[in-house]
Parts: C-alpha cells; sequence; structure tokens
C-alpha cells in the first residue's frame, strides 16, 4: 500500500500546475493567427461559461450561484468584477497578439504591490514599512520608462490596476473563486452572445472558418477554468504566503517566453525598470513573509489571465 501524501504536497502540485497553466497562456493565445483580440475574448466569455457550468454541475456546486443570482440587487460588485475581468483578458489577448508579453509580465509582476497600495488608499489598511518602500519602488521603475523612453508602459499598468482592483471587489463578494467566476461569465454572456451574433451578420466571424480555429476558441473556455481549479485545490491546503510566493511563476515564465520564444527585445531601460519591480517585490515579499508567520489556510481563489 502506498503511503498517503500529505495535503500540502498535493496543495504544492496544485499550486504549480495552476501558475504553470496561467504562464504558458502567451503560447495558447499566440496560436490564434488572424483572429483579432476582441473576437477571441468574446468566445473565451461564451464558452468559459458553458464548461463552468458542466464543471458546477458535476460538483454539485449550484447553490451558491443560485443564491448569488437571486439576489440581483447585490450583484453589482459581481457586475464590477465581470466587467474588469473581461478589460483584463481583452487586453492580455492584445498583448500575446502583438507580441508585447513582456509589459504583460510586468502587469502581472506589479499586481500584487497595486494590491497593497488600493488597501492602503481604499479599504485603510496599514502598510507595513517595507511594503511601502516597495510600492515607492514600483513607482519609480514605472517612471524610468516613462522619462527615458516617452511612453508609459500602458498594457502593463492597465492589467495591473484591473486585476489589482478585480481583486479589490472581489474580495467583498461572498462567492468561492469557481462560483464567482462562473457568475460573472455568466453576466457577460448575453454581451458575448450579441456580438457573436453582430460578427456572425458581418461576415466577420472566425468561428468556422477552419477547424482549428473553431476548436481553439471552444478550448479556450476549457484553457480558462482548469488554472482556476487546480488553483482552489492549492488554496485549500497551502498556507497563503506559500500561494503568493508560487504565483511569481506565473509572470516569470511569461517573461522568459517573451525573450526565449517571442524574441521580444529588451532594452537597458526596460531592464532597468523590471530590476527596481523585482527589489520592490522581495522587499514585499520578505514583508509578507514576517508577517504570516500565525495564518490561516488560504481560501481566496482568483481568476488568473
Amino acid at each position: 500500500m502506498k503511503p498517503a501524501i500529505p495535503e500540502a504536497a498535493k496543495g504544492v502540485a496544485y499550486g504549480l500546475g495552476a501558475y504553470t497553466m496561467w504562464g504558458c497562456f502567451p503560447l495558447f493565445f499566440a496560436l490564434f493567427e488572424g483572429v483579432p483580440a476582441y473576437e477571441i475574448l468574446i468566445h473565451r466569455i461564451i464558452w468559459s461559461s458553458i464548461f463552468l457550468a458542466v464543471v458546477i454541475t458535476f460538483l454539485r456546486r449550484w447553490l451558491p450561484v443560485k443564491t448569488a443570482l437571486l439576489h440581483p440587487k447585490k450583484l453589482g460588485r459581481v457586475l464590477g468584477c465581470a466587467v474588469l475581468i473581461a478589460i483584463n483578458w481583452g487586453i492580455y489577448i492584445y498583448s500575446v497578439e502583438t507580441r508585447q508579453v513582456l509589459q504583460a509580465s510586468l502587469g502581472y509582476f506589479l499586481t500584487p504591490l497595486v494590491n497593497v497600495a488600493l488597501g492602503m488608499l481604499v479599504l485603510r489598511e496599514q502598510m507595513a514599512r517595507l511594503q511601502g518602500i516597495a510600492v515607492v519602488l514600483a513607482g519609480v521603475g514605472i517612471l524610468i520608462q516613462l522619462a527615458l523612453l516617452g511612453s508609459a508602459p500602458w498594457i502593463s499598468l492597465v492589467l495591473a490596476l484591473s486585476f489589482g482592483t478585480y481583486g479589490l471587489l472581489r474580495k467583498q463578494v461572498a462567492l468561492d473563486g469557481l462560483s464567482g467566476l462562473f457568475v460573472e461569465t455568466l453576466l457577460l454572456l448575453p454581451v458575448g452572445l450579441m456580438a457573436l451574433a453582430w460578427l456572425d451578420a458581418a461576415g466577420a466571424s472566425h468561428f468556422s472558418a477552419e477547424t482549428i480555429t473553431t476548436v481553439l476558441l471552444v478550448t479556450s473556455g476549457v484553457v480558462t477554468a482548469l488554472p482556476l481549479l487546480a488553483f482552489a485545490g492549492a488554496a485549500r491546503r497551502l498556507r497563503l504566503s506559500t500561494v503568493g510566493f508560487l504565483m511569481y511563476i506565473n509572470p516569470t515564465m511569461q517573461f522568459l517566453i517573451a525573450l526565449l520564444v517571442f524574441h521580444e527585445p529588451l532594452s537597458h531601460v526596460q531592464l532597468a525598470s523590471f530590476a527596481m519591480i523585482w527589489t520592490a517585490l522581495a522587499l514585499y515579499s520578505w514583508s509578507a513573509w514576517r508577517s504570516r508567520r500565525v495564518e490561516p489556510t488560504a481560501g481566496v481563489a482568483k481568476a488568473g489571465v
């Protein structure tokens, strides 16, 4: 009889799986040659809704979904989450299509620091001294690009701010990660279906143009949900600080894919900016580790990219 695998080890395996899948997203979305980012987003919303409905049925998790839908007046924050995640998904797909994955990775490196800043500004949370220094360093990193390149990394900023604000609203919604993402995509589904009908009527839809494109568009829903399910498995078994450290796998993989696979140029200015933000993340992580020596098990999932 084989010895049982400890729950913590299972959690790490789930976490590695989730963040590795998210980190490989550039390779998946790069397959959509000739399909505009907005059309991929439309199909991602539609097929995510369908696949998540199947998963929730299989797991018998309809109760929290029904409870949420029966109280439409309380869905305001969920709708806000839906809009923000749609913006995040759309800009991310655009970054891959235009081979600006370095900017995307920078955005996800920035996200934890945006969360700290939003917590202080909106929720009036106390910011540790090292966290404050980390936020300032990240700001300096962005200003370096603005001053020396003449433009701000807008993709990075939109991704970080949209996902950071999404996290802020998501903390105020009483839904688990799986149910929450399903309700969010469900709220976006009518818009997605109308947009798809408009594309089809205009003869601009790529859905049935080629078999491989059709399969990829349908698969986008599955690809969206799988890392979330793996993350949920990790979150139930690991401490929040452990999940936080695993989180850096995603943008690190995207950074390496941008350099080694897509051969995106990395200027000295961009490298200096990344170095500032990596230093900020090191300070943030050290501060988080010191403040979480005693903490409950992690329980909040996220929607990923």
